[in-house]
């Protein structure tokens, strides 16, 4: 065999496992269940999510704090710090759960 073969064949079977490899890295999205909750989320889980650090997951608990329950995942715009190419990168990974219990329409 010669070498350009054996190259060439390396490199098929690279490409191979790198192509098979590739639905379990496009599979790393959340699940509906792994979605973080902006009214109940911690500093320190907001801080998981791509593009926001520790101040940034400060300030979305400071906006919660000051405004009240987020009514929507939109109103995270609202936050210093959240723009529109950082939200579209977060939002798949956020919900907004509405307050239950006795009152609650």
């Amino acid at each position: 065999m010669t070498l350009r073969r054996t190259v060439a064949i390396g490199m098929a079977v690279v490409m191979a496992a790198l192509m098979a490899a590739a639905p379990a890295v496009a599979a790393t999205e959340p699940a509906p269940a792994d979605k973080i909750d902006l009214n109940s989320a911690t500093v320190e889980q907001l801080d998981s999510l791509p593009g926001v650090g520790p101040t940034l997951a400060g300030r979305i608990v400071e906006y919660r704090e000051k405004a009240g329950r987020f009514g929507s995942i939109e109103e995270l715009l609202n936050v210093k710090g959240i723009g529109e190419r950082n939200f579209q990168k977060i939002e798949p990974r956020l919900k907004v759960t509405k307050p239950s219990g006795k009152g609650s329409k």
